[in-house]
């Protein structure tokens, strides 16, 4: 017998975890086509079939179930050893990857990074942007060391991943500094008037839609961004309000140029950093984390 084809497992792995090809395709980036041939080549090469269809569904059968067992053993260990090998390498050459949610204030995650900095002057920050599930997939392929989220990985992720709290804030409003005068009475100031809109990748907006609701207050949404700098930009330019952490208020009013026209604690922004360890022992993230817990 010719030694056993790692790749092949591996798609094999992904689809019995996934519970489908299709979903296997989404999360390994291939199609379908090409995984149903590498689990067929494995099958061949095993000398039986590894699933059995019930309905639309494929369902691991006895000779599955023990391949998959020792997949998931080899793969697990497999992943262990590229964290090892990627903190040790990370102590000698000082690098921090780290993904960064699209939606989440920049200025917030520049105050997390700074911190690791200043404990660790001599870092190598690389940074990627993405949505929570194209991040969460790199840091389940060790590619990235953490994330940091404005939500947490909820329970029903695949990915083993841990959510860490690093810092609460309620919420400010914001207008153009050439507008604000005309509001007054906040939050009632609000009602009919133009309000820039999280997106729907934003865990905040739904929040705000209720927050409204419960104050009676019908703005005009005028637009919803992902991007929270562009909609910073349009309230600079006097197309709305918009709200952002009222923790780094200052800074907003400072490089946007706007003015804070009320706060509310009854809507909170939580900064998550999302690792994959339960206790954070990689040096350069556990400064975060440490100052993250004292706050």
């Amino acid at each position: 017998m010719n030694q056993l084809n790692y790749q092949h497992l591996y798609y094999f792995y992904v689809t019995a975890t996934e519970g489908s090809i299709i979903k296997a395709a989404s999360v390994l980036h291939l199609t379908p086509q090409t995984i149903s041939e590498q689990i067929r080549t494995l099958e061949a090469y095993f000398g039986f079939d590894l699933f059995d269809r019930v309905g639309k569904r494929l369902q691991l059968n006895s000779q599955g179930q023990l391949t998959y067992n020792f997949a998931k053993n080899i793969f697990s260990m497999g992943n262990e050893l590229l964290l090892s090998v990627r903190h040790q390498q990370q102590n000698q050459q000082h690098v921090l990857s780290i993904g960064v949610t699209d939606v989440l204030p920049k200025i917030l995650a520049f105050e997390m990074f700074q911190r690791s900095l200043t404990v660790h002057p001599n870092v190598r920050l690389v940074c990627k942007e993405g949505d929570l599930n194209s991040l969460t997939a790199e840091l389940a392929l060790s590619k990235i060391d953490g994330i940091l989220s404005d939500q947490p990985l909820l329970n029903t992720s695949n990915v083993k991943a841990y959510n860490h709290l690093l810092a609460r804030s309620g919420l400010s409003f914001f207008v153009a500094q050439d507008l604000a005068e005309k509001f007054v009475d906040f939050p009632q100031c609000l009602d009919n008037q133009p309000f820039l809109l999280p997106g729907d990748k934003s865990a905040q907006k739904l929040s705000i839609l209720a927050w409204f609701a419960k104050h009676n207050i019908n703005p005009q949404i005028a637009a919803e961004f992902d991007d929270c700098a562009l909609m910073k930009l349009f309230a600079q330019r006097g197309y709305g309000v918009f709200c952002a952490p009222t923790s780094v208020e200052h800074h907003i009013e400072k490089q946007y140029k706007v003015r804070v026209i009320g706060r509310t604690d009854m809507i909170t922004e939580h900064l998550y950093l999302i690792s994959p360890e339960r206790k954070v022992t990689n040096p350069l993230l556990s400064p975060l984390v440490i100052k993250g817990a004292a706050r």
